[in-house]
């Protein structure tokens, strides 16, 4: 519901199809150039991955615990 009311691209500013600052914030990102740009969109990108499969975990932890199986973690020990 958000994309078709509130986040969309009305001044025709956007860089990317996902860009929807229209105008409002720049907090220096149009003052980089494209190397950087990437760089800094890649570094984004990876961890968005990593907190995916963080979020991965907790849901598999959680589905262990509810199967009684105990998961035993090398360094902490047992979690219960």
């Amino acid at each position: 519901a958000l994309e078709l009311g509130v986040m969309k691209d009305v001044t025709g500013e956007a860089e990317l199809p996902r860009d929807f600052r229209n105008g409002a914030l720049d907090f220096g990102w149009d003052s980089f150039d494209e190397e950087t740009k990437l760089s800094k969109r890649a570094i984004e990108l990876n961890n968005g991955r990593a907190a995916m499969m963080g979020i991965l975990g907790l849901m598999v932890h959680e589905k262990l615990n509810e199967i009684d199986m105990v998961a035993d973690l090398p360094i902490i020990g047992a979690l219960h």
